[in-house]
């Protein structure tokens, strides 16, 4: 199978970055399946309904999110009814929504996809180690899973290289969101799991982690409150992972996908 995931998407640029570009990247890279990070796609904080049903039109089959899930307070109820959203499984039992899901291809192949949050410099939630080990161990790759992708949205690399090397070889893919910059250390993991510690930000980069950079900077500067960050709205470069299995469902290919904006384009070739 080949998959694709898109990091945080940021703001109107980050999704007409989405609008623009995945309907080519499904065809150019003979898509299997496509999840795209979508917490900070709403003025920078949340998901809407319409946003979510925007990335499905342009060919985004599911929509994670992280620690901004119900900054947006409709995603309280709209989550509920929405199996293609998944806010981190490892949110308190009760929380509206579904962590985790096993959806089915055209073709007919099952993927399951898993979210979850991590503690370091996060809001304390649930262990998301025994919460990614009792979806792993419910829904098995090569079983009752032709592919696994895990979307692991944490602040610290060491949490999220952690909890990669701990789903080695019983997850296709486990890729780091949240600090929205694309880390250079895309690689298969010893027992065949696709790891990257940040796919990056879907967003403008000429910003503060695509924020407006005047506000931020204030901040830094000043240290008193000041006005609500706002998205940058230039051109956005879109950054993923591009990820190919074998048939046992582990990856045999990865790759850096970052197309338009201020970065160096890269682009599989197939």
């Amino acid at each position: 199978m080949r998959l694709l995931f898109i990091g945080d998407v940021i703001g109107r640029a980050g999704r007409t970055a989405i609008s623009e570009h995945v309907p080519v990247l499904r065809n150019k890279l003979k898509l299997d399946f496509v999840v795209a990070n979508g917490e900070n796609a709403a003025g920078g904080f949340g998901l809407t309904e319409n946003i979510a049903q925007d990335f499905l039109n342009a060919g985004v089959d599911c929509v994670t999110l992280g620690n901004h899930s119900f900054d947006q307070r409709e995603a309280l109820v709209f989550i509920e009814r929405a199996p293609h959203v998944l806010r981190p499984i490892n949110y308190p039992p009760g929380t509206p929504g579904r962590g985790a899901w096993l959806y089915e291809t055209k073709a007919g192949a099952r993927v399951l996809v898993v979210s979850v949050l991590g503690r370091v410099f996060m809001d304390a939630m649930d262990d998301p180690f025994a919460a990614v080990e009792r979806e792993l161990s419910a829904c098995p790759l090569g079983q009752a899973a032709d592919a696994i992708i895990v979307d692991l949205h944490a602040e610290a690399s060491s949490e999220k290289q952690a909890l990669a090397h701990f789903v080695d070889g019983r997850a296709s893919v486990a890729v780091g969101t949240h600090t929205h910059v694309p880390t250079a250390d895309w690689r298969i993991l010893p027992h065949g799991t696709a790891f990257q510690s940040d796919a990056g930000m879907t967003g403008d980069y000429d910003s503060v982690i695509g924020m407006d950079k005047d506000e931020p900077i204030r901040r830094f500067i000043r240290k008193t409150p000041g006005s609500r960050f706002e998205p940058a709205d230039g051109p956005a470069t879109l950054c993923g992972l591009f990820v190919e299995t074998g048939p046992d469902g582990l990856a045999i290919r990865v790759e850096p996908v970052r197309v338009g904006g201020l970065l160096a384009q890269a682009l599989p070739q197939v």
